[in-house]
């Protein structure tokens, strides 16, 4: 019940976050071949309903933006120089690359933003997962973990494996963390791609993070999901801001039959 109330609280101090828009990033599969392409898509959505939804709105200035590809031996590939425009008017559609694995193993996706919005100064960061393997009928490099944090200043790290770990039926565990530290009572929503999550605190879709900064969460069938959280920090100022405000996302697929590794 104490969490319950205390989450209350938060709804209500998220509120005046609705204005802002989030980023996130997808791909168009979890899973492909060696050598094959795999299309990162970065994208700008209003969130509404306390930033709660999968929708589309406006599209990101790409200045303030950095977007990487993480390899499984930890290379980073730069994807700004091959982003193309796929909306037909300045504010509309989004920005995507192609990019052509070149290792076997779980990809990282990566993407901030540092930028000020009116007299808030706006650090956002996001993340996907794929995995690229030799053949499709291989799973072994789905084994690679994807929990070392990349150092964002609010950062979700996954630390259930986003390809062969994840399941209908199957609880996700995330860690949040804020300047490297765990960051406890902070409300972190899974939003289904297509689902109209309550009013208020929902509690099928929405955690709080214990003390240590951990959430879980057991999604019921396949989908996109994407987790989001929010952080605002007054105490941040500078010239020419008044407070600092930081959100996280993490987008994940669910398959709807989980791998048989057997």
């Amino acid at each position: 019940m104490t969490r319950i109330f205390s989450a209350m609280l938060l709804v209500a101090s998220f509120a005046s976050l609705a204005s802002a828009h989030d980023t996130w990033v997808q791909t168009n599969t979890n899973v492909l071949r060696v050598g094959d392409v795999a299309h990162v898509d970065l994208m700008l959505g209003n969130h509404g309903n306390e930033h709660r939804d999968f929708k589309l709105a406006s599209k990101i200035s790409l200045d303030p933006c950095t977007l990487t590809v993480v390899a499984p031996d930890g290379s980073i590939t730069d994807l700004k120089p091959k982003v193309v425009d796929l909306g037909s008017a300045p504010k509309e559609g989004f920005w995507s690359a192609r990019f052509v694995p070149e290792k076997s193993g779980i990809h990282t996706v990566a993407h901030t933003l540092d930028t000020l919005h009116k007299t808030t100064r706006a650090i956002k960061s996001s993340k996907t997962f794929f995995a690229a393997i030799d053949s499709l009928d291989q799973l072994s490099s789905f084994s690679q973990p994807v929990d070392k944090p990349l150092g964002h200043p609010l950062e979700l790290v996954l630390k259930t494996n986003p390809i062969g770990g994840i399941a209908p039926g199957q609880p996700i565990d995330v860690e949040l963390l804020y300047e490297g530290k765990p960051l406890p009572e902070a409300r972190i929503t899974f939003i289904p791609r297509g689902q109209d999550l309550a009013e208020g605190f929902d509690e099928n879709f929405e955690r709080l993070t214990d003390a240590d900064g951990r959430a879980t969460f057991t999604p019921q069938e396949g989908n996109y999901y994407m987790a989001v959280v929010h952080h605002r920090a007054p105490e941040q100022k500078g010239d020419d801001y008044d407070q600092t405000a930081y959100s996280a996302t993490m987008v994940f697929y669910v398959p709807q039959i989980g791998w048989d590794k057997s």
